[in-house]
């Protein structure tokens, strides 16, 4: 069976293809990704911009029309908090189901956390026990706790690498006070997460995912992606600290020369390094393991789970349903 993910994120719009199977490994067969930083195309007065929703709609056509050429048989889409805040999120999302026939699903911070949550868990196995899972994404930050497929703790806050980005570092490179209220500003927003994660126990092994993760990771040293996934791959938060002071004094572009940033995330960096040194320390995580599978692969999982067994499994939300047949 082939996929397709669509993923319409506050960034870019990620079009995911894999062949997979109930109880195989996913395995992907093409990727396309469209840069279109919609959070930042949302204007003062918290609607997204026709440019922006403009943009969207060609993303999705292509993306569409990708899929068809690919012989994809199930399209799973989905937007996440750029389009879930937007105050005309749902008029955009009803254009371009009316413009392209495919039906964006919003999903909740929660339903983020639930499903990058399940990936974490299938790729790490069992025998990593209670997991902690963190992903920083450009709206939001997900956390989730469990032992289980479905966590028991799922939280989404408003720190994203993005959103810190534009409403609280406004020159480049950022001013030391600007840099000082931020972190300041991010630890008053954990202090009600990092009650929430005490309070469910001990945890065996902390995970990370998502772009700003691999990205602090290889800057500290991690191996680069063409080692493979399966390499392992951590992030510590002394090696954490040593490159926040460092990107700290340089401007975004200089940070996008740098191995491993992309040019269209090195803005974001410093503030993604911020939320990550934070949640990292006000938890008291010495060091967090890189996994490769996140909230696409996780849409992936649960829809395989759902079209073997005909069942939905309650635990988990069926947040993203089936366009109609790609190739019919």
């Amino acid at each position: 069976m082939r996929l397709g993910v669509l993923d319409v994120g506050s960034n870019t719009v990620h079009l995911l293809v894999v062949d997979a199977r109930r109880g195989g490994h996913p395995t992907p067969a093409y990727s396309e990704k469209t840069v279109l930083r919609l959070a930042e195309a949302v204007n003062n007065s918290g609607k997204l911009s026709d440019k922006g929703a403009n943009a969207l709609l060609d993303a999705v056509i292509s993306a569409k029309d990708a899929a068809h050429r690919l012989g994809v048989d199930h399209l799973l889409a989905f937007a996440t908090s750029a389009i879930r805040e937007a105050r005309n999120g749902e008029k955009v999302l009803e254009k371009v189901r009316r413009e392209t026939g495919v039906g964006l699903s919003v999903l909740s911070g929660e339903d983020e956390a639930r499903l990058t949550f399940l990936a974490v868990r299938r790729w790490f196995g069992w025998s990593a026990g209670r997991l902690l899972c963190l992903d920083i994404g450009g709206g939001s930050l997900e956390i989730a706790v469990g032992i289980d497929e479905s966590p028991e703790l799922a939280l989404s806050v408003p720190l994203g690498a993005g959103r810190l980005t534009r409403e609280r570092l406004s020159d480049d490179p950022p001013k030391r006070k600007q840099v000082l209220e931020l972190r300041e500003y991010v630890d008053s927003v954990l202090d009600a997460v990092a009650d929430g994660v005490a309070q469910a126990g001990e945890i065996d092994r902390a995970i990370a995912t998502s772009k700003t993760f691999r990205t602090l990771a290889r800057l500290s040293g991690a191996a680069p992606s063409a080692a493979g996934a399966r390499v392992r791959r951590t992030l510590t938060i002394d090696g954490l600290r040593q490159i926040t002071e460092f990107i700290t004094r340089i401007p975004a572009t200089d940070l996008a020369e740098l191995e491993g940033v992309s040019a269209s995330r090195a803005h974001q960096l410093l503030a993604g390094a911020v939320v990550a040194e934070a949640t990292m320390r006000r938890l008291g995580l010495a060091e967090v393991e890189i996994c490769p599978w996140a909230l696409r692969e996780g849409v992936i999982l649960q829809r395989l789970d759902w079209l073997d067994s005909g069942i939905q499994d309650p635990s988990l939300p069926e947040v993203v349903a089936d366009q109609e047949p790609v190739n019919a």
